[in-house]
């Protein structure tokens, strides 16, 4: 199982979403803080990006931005002094066809957002920087070059089936922003459970069969280390003990499940690792301070 994939797929909430803009002018326009995730491609011309908290960052052809954690921020076609920024117009409010005045010339991007569940962020995600930014390089990383191209086209053309087509190639690209920037880090930046063999084994056994009966000598065992390394070192790198992850991990995976299926409690026990209704119901309860039966209803009503 692909970590990455799992920490994205237990936060995400509801559809995520994109629009593709082309401007040309003088324009500024902001991005509220946003409990989620933003990203922006830049397909032609140059923009900067301004984040409320930090440097700003130019942005060219071919260059995307990932905003793990929904930092506010303003996109530019300049970099723009703290007046400007403060009449930045509201993204939602927008309408690039309004846009006069000399400028940096013509841009197109591709604006996107991801709905993520800040209660139950994995510390992959947790450990990402506020900003990310993945600079286009001719030739380099063909599969998000590869996935961009095939939202852009998606979102030229609504064909049938785009309903089905566009959110996941919305995902796809998440998956491969986390990729490259992970393949690109060195030192002590990036989050350290995949950089380290010993907690990635753990991880990977982990994720692969969360309902097997775990123990830390089991999962050292897996690992290939005893259990004081592999406590030591999962720990240090994931932020808990590796059972206390494992609670944390399978309670995760049952409320995913409650809120994205009608599965049965029982079922869903069964598939986390716990033997009746009752211990995972117990356990939720501690860990989200709300029973199943509520928690499911509550997301029930939320994606009405």
């Amino acid at each position: 199982m692909d970590v990455v994939s799992d920490a994205v797929a237990a936060v995400r909430l509801g559809r995520p979403s994109a629009r593709r803009v082309r401007v040309a002018g003088r324009w500024c326009v902001r991005f509220a803080r946003y409990d989620g995730a933003g990203f922006h491609v830049v397909r032609e011309g140059r923009a900067w990006l301004l984040p409320d908290a930090g440097a700003p960052v130019a942005l060219r052809a071919g260059d995307a931005v990932l905003l793990p954690h929904g930092t506010g921020h303003v996109l530019a076609d300049s970099p723009a002094d703290a007046a400007a920024v403060a009449r930045a117009v509201p993204f939602e409010r927008w309408d690039p066809a309004s846009v006069t005045g000399a400028g940096g010339g013509e841009v197109e991007m591709v604006c996107g957002k991801y709905r993520l569940d800040r209660r139950r962020v994995h510390p992959l995600l947790a450990g990402l920087p506020a900003v990310i930014h993945l600079p286009g390089r001719a030739g380099d990383h063909a599969e998000l070059r590869g996935a961009l191209d095939l939202l852009t086209g998606e979102l030229d053309a609504r064909r049938p089936g785009s309903g089905t087509v566009l959110p996941s190639l919305l995902d796809l690209l998440l998956v491969h922003m986390i990729r490259v920037w992970l393949d690109r880090e060195t030192g002590g930046a990036r989050p350290g459970a995949p950089e380290d063999p010993v907690t990635a084994a753990a991880l990977r056994a982990l994720h692969e069969d969360p309902a097997a009966p775990w123990t830390t000598e089991r999962l050292a065992a897996a690992a290939g280390v005893s259990r004081a390394t592999l406590a030591r070192r999962f720990t240090d790198r994931v932020g808990r003990p590796p059972m206390a992850y494992l609670t944390w991990w399978r309670l995760t995976l049952a409320a995913t499940w409650l809120r994205d299926t009608t599965d049965p409690l029982a079922a869903i026990a069964r598939r986390v690792g716990y033997g009746s209704p009752y211990a995972l119901s117990h356990a939720f309860s501690r860990e989200f301070g709300i029973t199943p039966g509520r928690y499911r209803a509550r997301a029930t009503a939320a994606a009405a």
